[in-house]
Parts: structure tokens; C-alpha cells; sequence
């Protein structure tokens, strides 16, 4: 019987809704362990994810019979369940439109899952917006910055209290 033999490894990045800083610290931990267990239960290996405030970095080894639109509509609406029945937040969760999602090569795993769990410190220099238009620029991804997620005039440090605790790799 023939198999099929594969080495998918993606990076998702999305944002909250607004670019709201939502994600408290206190839920960090369980959110990571409930979006490791929507990972798994597509039969999706989880590389690392982290919440920050206002999105989130999620690093996954990939099947291809899985559609990635399907994928992060289904990490989206459920988090947004989760997160809303739980009232975590004042009014109504939701993560903005859209995504990015970025390929790599296996030699590339340790350093993305460093580059993902170290996301407190990366923020320090660099906001939210010059991370994600790198990455298009890195990836060669033709972009409008008008259409590329809500971004508020603050930068992303002006609004956290930072620490490294809450990265979780698996």
C-alpha cells in the first residue's frame, strides 16, 4: 500500500479584533492548552503557540489533506467560544479578518519556536505592525498596508505589562 509522506511546517499569525489587547496574562496558559488540543485533534503536531495582548503566533507541523483556511477558521470560531463562554473579556471576543501564514523548512523549527516563545522581549523593540510587514517583506508577499489588519496608533509595548512566563511550547 502506497503512503503518503510529507514536511509541512507553517506559522499562523492573527490578530485580535481592533488590535484590542484581550488576551490577558491570567488565561494565557489555558488557551495555549486549549488550541494545542484543536491542533491535535486535526491531526496537526504542535511546534509552538503564544498569545500576545493583541494576537498570536501559532507554529505547526502540517498534513496535507488538511486546508489551511478550514484550520484557521476552526482555531478562530473556536477560540472565540471558548474565550467568550468563559468571560474573559467585557463585551464580545473576536480575532480580526484575515491571516498570515508562513512556510519553513525543517532546519528552520528550533529557530521559529525560539523566535515564537521569546515574543515578550522581540516586542520590546518592535511593534506588532513592523513584525507582520517583515514577514510579508521576507516572504515576498505583495502587500497593501491598508488592507493588512486594523492597527491602532499605539505600539504594542505602550500597552503591556511584559514578561516571558506565558509562552508555551509543545
Amino acid at each position: 500500500m502506497a503512503h503518503t509522506y510529507s514536511q509541512i511546517y507553517l506559522q499562523f499569525v492573527f490578530a485580535v479584533k481592533h488590535r484590542d489587547c484581550l488576551i490577558n496574562r491570567k488565561h494565557k496558559e489555558e488557551l495555549h492548552i486549549y488550541i494545542t488540543s484543536l491542533v491535535l485533534a486535526r491531526n496537526a503536531k504542535m511546534l509552538a503557540v503564544h498569545c500576545m495582548p493583541d494576537h498570536l503566533h501559532l507554529f505547526v507541523g502540517f498534513k496535507p489533506n488538511i486546508h489551511i483556511s478550514d484550520f484557521v477558521k476552526e482555531i478562530k470560531s473556536k477560540t472565540n467560544l471558548f474565550i467568550n463562554t468563559r468571560k474573559w473579556v467585557k463585551g464580545k471576543f473576536n480575532w480580526q479578518e484575515g491571516y498570515g501564514v508562513f512556510s519553513y523548512s525543517h532546519s528552520h523549527i528550533g529557530n521559529v519556536v525560539r523566535y515564537i516563545l521569546n515574543q515578550e522581549n522581540h516586542h520590546k523593540k518592535t511593534t506588532f505592525r513592523e513584525e507582520y510587514h517583515k514577514f510579508l517583506e521576507k516572504f515576498a508577499i505583495p502587500f497593501d498596508s491598508k488592507f493588512v489588519f486594523e492597527f491602532v496608533d499605539e505600539q504594542l509595548n505602550d500597552r503591556l505589562d511584559v514578561g516571558n512566563e506565558y509562552g508555551r511550547q509543545i
